[in-house]
């Protein structure tokens, strides 16, 4: 912890009065700068659902999960999915209708530590299964190494790891658990069902638990003999549930028990990898049972906070937190512990000395004001939301045009109706471009019908930005040599491409806050906002079928993910060049050169690579062929991954 005159002030007055000023104070800034308003976690946790259920289909179902599943995205979070397989089952206590294509599992606690077990192969049918499961005293196991050792072989990218019970993508920021269910509640967690004695959670919410049952993850005890065959029971989306009953003051109970990890515990090397957000969370259920609901209010959120952090001193004081639904399993057993729990409890009490003011450590925390800041903000800026929406590209089965859908989505209340709507726009993106065409010529009925599912699917794309779904139409009507009509969609795309535009990932700027507060004034809603100020990028997949012949090189199997304001300029410079319009074909690609030279709406360098390797291609089209090759050379240095930059192939032709 540093020394400073700063740290000196706050343990000489630590011991003031905590008015609930001071509370409402702290509220309103973890609102409007870390955590987001009450309205923008509703949002999250709405876009979340909406996703999962257009990601999940009939042989598997996905879960946006952890901190971000719950609505709450903290700095150096990664994003957690549980990807939950149907084809097998486990059964806890009775035997379900039997289903021959099913492989059936059975729980197998005898000597596993409370909260894992081991499954037993009851039946299956299937080699893939039966190749991982381990013999053991005459009965078979499934598996929990081999059962990730396969996924990891299995995987997309090669810089997939193991990760706990996860398989992590080579950039670390998502976690993907693949998950086995259970229908039934597990005998071992039984008594969790009538032990409150509070309101808190609800019947209702007790019964929406219990329907759903639990989930497996593929990770036994750390050194047990049967490690690579336990799995560990896992209550992810039963927490899921317990953490959308809280109120917003519960919620930032919890952001303020994870900054102080994070931020400040963390950084001392002994400390950094006992504590996790698992055992803050554990200890929020804990305490959420004793209070009555009435005391988390956002004028009492320091008393609130402080409760939850004793308790946390408490529990690695006496080497106890017991698992909120299974309590016979501490999981601070074997691991805080001997000089590792003395190191840590000495920080936690320097900490505790310093009252509520110890969340100042934290930078995220040590200057807050009340200054107020739009939700829209943190949905731009949010990482975690940009790489959950990239997770619908991956299913390929997904079928939005489903009648049964559909009349799900009729029968939801309006915001969750335009949140349907963002997605579905976004999956239309995907989807027009696996439609086949057949260029210009439509002799037939089924060339027709083709020509018109394909537009009025990217018509669907357009709801979800400004800008990029237009471009996508002018990209239909240039593939079917309708220059004129694509000039048109480009040009009016291009004056939606103003200064006040946003884009994902992209820092806000004064101005940029200024006119978001301005049209917050409107109270419109989130997802609306989004659609009329957000520049999406364009994602052209391999083998889409509305990628320019010009960009398309024998052998290249990659996505191509380029600015919406480059695309526009290039794609005007073909259908200029189509055209024989000269002196336009000149000025698009000065303009092309000048978007580039300013980053407009320019996400990172990969896209800014991209675009260089667009003017290349224009450059090279129009005869320059020592200025495309000096494009080709910049976009190579500011991306140089040959293996997702086209430039390199480019500069041997």
């Amino acid at each position: 912890m540093q020394s400073s005159s700063l740290t000196v002030g706050l343990k000489e007055d630590h011991q003031d009065t905590i008015t609930p000023n001071i509370s409402l104070a702290l509220y309103n800034y973890l609102c409007h700068n870390i955590v987001g308003t009450e309205e923008h976690v509703k949002t999250v946790r709405l876009m979340n659902t909406v996703r999962d259920n257009l990601s999940s289909n009939k042989s598997l179902t996905w879960i946006t999960s952890g901190s971000y599943g719950e609505g709450l995205e903290m700095r150096g979070s990664d994003l957690d999915i549980m990807q939950v397989r149907k084809f097998i089952k486990v059964n806890a206590d009775k035997q379900p209708d039997f289903d021959p294509s099913i492989t059936y599992l059975s729980m197998d606690t005898d000597d596993v530590k409370p909260g894992f077990t081991q499954l037993r192969l009851e039946y299956s049918r299937s080699q893939y299964i039966l190749k991982r499961c381990e013999e053991h005293n005459g009965k078979h196991y499934f598996s929990s190494a081999l059962w990730k050792g396969n996924l990891l072989l299995v995987g997309v990218d090669k810089g997939t790891t193991i990760h706990g019970p996860c398989i992590t993508d080579k950039t670390g920021d998502i976690d993907v658990a693949v998950s086995l269910h259970c229908k039934t509640w597990i005998s071992s967690a039984v008594n969790w069902i009538t032990r409150s004695s509070s309101s808190w959670p609800s019947h209702n919410v007790t019964q929406s638990i219990l329907k759903h049952g639990v989930l497996f993850v593929p990770i036994g005890v750390h050194g047990s003999q049967k490690e690579d065959r336990e799995w560990r029971v896992s209550f992810s989306v039963a927490e899921k549930l317990l953490i959308n009953t809280f109120s917003h003051t519960q919620l930032m109970c919890y952001a303020l028990l994870k900054i102080i990890l994070k931020d400040v515990i963390a950084n001392d090397s002994e400390c950094k990898d006992l504590l996790c957000s698992y055992f803050l969370k554990t200890i929020i259920f804990w305490i959420s049972e004793e209070l009555p609901s009435s005391v988390w209010k956002p004028d009492n959120l320091i008393p609130c906070f402080m409760r939850c952090f004793s308790r946390l001193v408490y529990c690695v004081e006496h080497s106890v937190c017991s698992h909120y639904f299974i309590p016979e399993n501490n999981m601070f057993e074997n691991k805080i512990e001997g000089r590792a729990r003395d190191v840590l409890l000495q920080k936690l009490n320097t900490l505790h000395s310093y009252g509520w003011r110890c969340i100042l450590f934290s930078d995220q925390i040590c200057n807050f004001d009340v200054s107020m800041w739009n939700d829209v903000k943190k949905i731009v800026e949010s990482r975690m939301l940009h790489n959950a929406n990239g997770l619908l590209e991956i299913n390929f089965e997904l079928d939005i045009f489903n009648s049964e859908l559909l009349h799900n989505i009729w029968c939801h209340h309006f915001p969750l109706k335009q949140l349907y709507a963002y997605y579905i726009s976004q999956r239309c993106n995907i989807l027009a471009q696996r439609l086949l065409l057949d260029g210009a010529i439509i002799n037939n009925k089924y060339q027709y019908k083709q020509y018109k599912s394909c537009l009025s699917t990217l018509l669907t794309n357009v709801y979800h930005d400004a800008v990029s779904g237009w471009l996508m139409v002018a990209s239909f009507f240039y593939k079917t040599k309708q220059y004129r009509k694509a000039l048109h969609i480009i040009r009016y795309s291009i004056s939606k491409c103003t200064f006040d535009k946003l884009f994902f990932g992209m820092t806000l700027s004064n101005n940029h806050c200024h006119s978001l507060k301005l049209l917050s004034f409107n109270k419109k809603s989130v997802v609306y906002l989004l659609k009329i100020i957000l520049v999406d990028l364009i994602e052209l997949e391999v083998n889409s079928t509305l990628t320019p012949e010009e960009l398309l090189m024998e052998g290249w199997n990659k996505n191509y993910s380029v600015s919406s304001t480059a695309y526009a300029y290039f794609l005007s410079v073909l259908c200029h060049y189509h055209l024989n319009n000269v002196r336009y074909c000149q000025d698009s690609i000065q303009d092309l050169k000048l978007v580039i030279g300013e980053r407009y709406l320019m996400t990172d360098g990969s896209s800014t690579a991209e675009a260089y390797t667009l003017l290349g291609v224009a450059l090279q089209l129009f005869g320059d062929k020592e200025s495309a090759r000096q494009a080709f050379l910049q976009s190579l240095e500011i991306f140089p991954d040959e293996s997702y930059n086209s430039a390199s192939r480019r500069l041997l032709f």
